[in-house]
């Protein structure tokens, strides 16, 4: 279950795991603009593609699953699960700012 090698398929799974993990974090908290979008999304593509594999396991192993979950499996669920967190996180940070408000129609955003 841990032979987590360097194949296609594997990078696949990261890479869908992490872009769904990155645009559910985009709709929790909608960006200000789109820079902040892109940012926010490849901010959290490249942590799951780099933590999907240990942030996987850790999951497997935490929740009894290490014999139930293929390595696709485990893969997509830690790239999803460490996308989504890193982009919650950015939503909280925001939050705490006080900067919540979404741009509107009568001020565009900052491009």
């Amino acid at each position: 279950m841990t032979d987590l090698s360097n194949d296609a398929g594997l990078w696949a799974t990261r890479a869908l795991g992490a872009s769904a993990g990155a645009a559910v974090s985009l709709v929790y908290l909608l960006p200000k603009s789109r820079r902040e979008a892109a940012s926010r999304f490849f901010t959290g593509l490249s942590c799951g593609l780099i933590f999907g594999g240990p942030t996987g396991i850790w999951i497997a192993e935490r929740l009894d699953l290490v014999d139930r979950l293929s390595v696709s499996e485990v893969m997509l669920s830690g790239s999803a699960a460490s996308s989504l967190v890193l982009g919650g996180g950015s939503a909280l940070s925001r939050v705490l700012r006080g900067d919540t408000a979404l741009a509107t129609a009568d001020a565009p955003a900052n491009t």
